[in-house]
């Protein structure tokens, strides 16, 4: 049975608008990155793409940063900002082109809702939504350099927007309207109100 048969077993009814052959783009993942069966964090992985694969790319959701692509076998989803194309001979990522490049524009229903499926003890992020990107002072980056904090794991990609869990505790930042956390071994600064991600320190 094939992935995409899979998916269909979970409940999904995914409907595209019809593209032909040359509607699709060639695109290259930027990064290793978890290919999902629908467009959001909560649906199950297919699998993981791993950096430098070529892939073909339907297209992308209108007021969405998810794309279906085609890669290595499995047939899903995954962010526009993880995908490059080329320009002028070198590679730009998708999101920021989408506009100059008149990406084809896809859709998505479901019939039934589909779980996430963690392994046990693993959390997950939540959906991803719209944020304000913050740029921390530099009193900030010092402090967080300064104040080291064990790392949480969780199964899916640590991006701006994405919503943290509930029950993972995070750090006050003195003098700041941020907190700060450590997911998969990178130093995020959250929204305590919203406890969406604003900035991913690099």
């Amino acid at each position: 049975m094939t992935t995409w048969l899979k998916c269909l077993g979970l409940g999904a009814v995914i409907s595209a608008l019809a593209l032909p052959a040359a509607a699709q783009m060639t695109t290259t993942t930027a990064s290793d990155i978890t290919v999902r069966a629908g467009p959001g964090q909560e649906y199950p992985e297919l699998g993981v793409a791993t950096r430098g694969s070529p892939a073909m790319m339907d297209g992308c959701i209108e007021g969405s940063k998810w794309c279906r692509i085609e890669v290595n076998g499995m047939r899903g989803w995954v962010f526009a900002e993880y995908l490059t194309i080329r320009h002028n001979g070198a590679p730009v990522v998708v999101q920021e082109y989408r506009t100059q490049y008149e990406v084809p524009a896809v859709t998505y229903e479901t019939t039934a809702s589909i779980p996430a499926d963690p392994a046990p003890g693993d959390m997950l992020l939540g959906p991803v939504g719209a944020v304000e990107v913050v740029e921390p002072p530099d009193t900030v980056i010092s402090y967080i350099e300064e104040h080291p904090a064990q790392s949480i794991q969780v199964r899916n990609e640590v991006v701006v927007g994405a919503t943290l869990p509930a029950d993972v505790v995070v750090s006050e930042v003195p003098d700041y309207d941020y907190n700060y956390v450590v997911v998969n071994d990178r130093r995020v600064l959250v929204d305590p109100g919203t406890r969406r991600i604003v900035h991913i320190y690099e």
